[in-house]
């Protein structure tokens, strides 16, 4: 028996989260609310297929406990749509930078957030097919383990946010293949989805950082984009 794609709605809004568990239970998902992000935290997140996540709540917000659930490696890979009214330009390079997987702007349609939501889930089920074999890609002492999403440094492992893992696995995959930054869009990020190319830059520099004395090999072709070199 297959095992049902479970959803997690966080919103303050109570009406709103009985609308959108209602509909996407339409559709086949199951789908647990939580009114408060300190809510939501007390649950069992590994169970999440998906998490749908207002911005604007109480003490802990919809960006802080994203990074919360990106800083832990057991929620890390969990994808996450921001929903919210918050959408200037630099709200939405905010939410993309800590690691969303995509953004609705309030006041939104049902059918385009259920869109979204099989969007993203198809995505994610993608990756994990394509990783079923346990597949390692290596680099010295760093190792990225392509079935679980995990990446490790000498034997400790690092969290990682699902697009910066996908930029690394890339790169990793191509190594001294220069990447433009459209390219890297294009295969991370997807076309409906309006990203800038300032949020590439932010996620090459937060890799750097993460992979220690390897991030020297991401190397910056300036006016071209960047590769792995190896």
């Amino acid at each position: 028996m297959i095992a049902p794609t479970r959803i997690l709605v966080v919103d303050d809004e109570e009406d709103l989260c009985e609308i959108l568990q209602f509909n996407l239970e339409t559709e086949g998902f199951q789908v647990d609310t939580a009114y408060s992000a300190e809510e939501a935290l007390k649950k069992d997140l590994t169970v999440y297929n998906l998490i749908l996540l207002d911005v604007m709540m109480g003490e802990i917000s919809g960006f802080k406990m994203a990074r919360m659930l990106h800083d832990n490696p057991k929620t890390a890979s969990i994808p996450i749509i921001f929903l919210t009214a918050k959408d200037t330009e630099n709200d939405k390079i905010t939410g993309f930078n800590i690691g969303a997987d995509d953004y609705i702007s309030k006041p939104f349609s049902l059918r385009e957030v259920i869109a979204r939501v099989k969007a993203v889930l198809r995505r994610s089920e993608s990756m994990q097919m394509d990783e079923t074999t346990n597949k390692i890609l290596t680099f010295e002492k760093l190792e990225m383990h392509l079935n679980n999403k995990k990446v490790s440094l000498e034997g400790n492992e690092i969290p990682f946010t699902k697009k910066e893992f996908e930029i690394l696995k890339l790169l990793l995959e191509n190594k001294n293949r220069v990447f433009s930054r459209e390219e890297i869009l294009a295969k991370v990020w997807t076309d409906d989805v309006c990203v800038l190319d300032r949020t590439i830059d932010v996620n090459i520099t937060r890799l750097r950082k993460k992979i220690g004395p390897y991030g020297k090999n991401i190397v910056t072709r300036l006016g071209y984009g960047y590769c792995f070199e190896g």
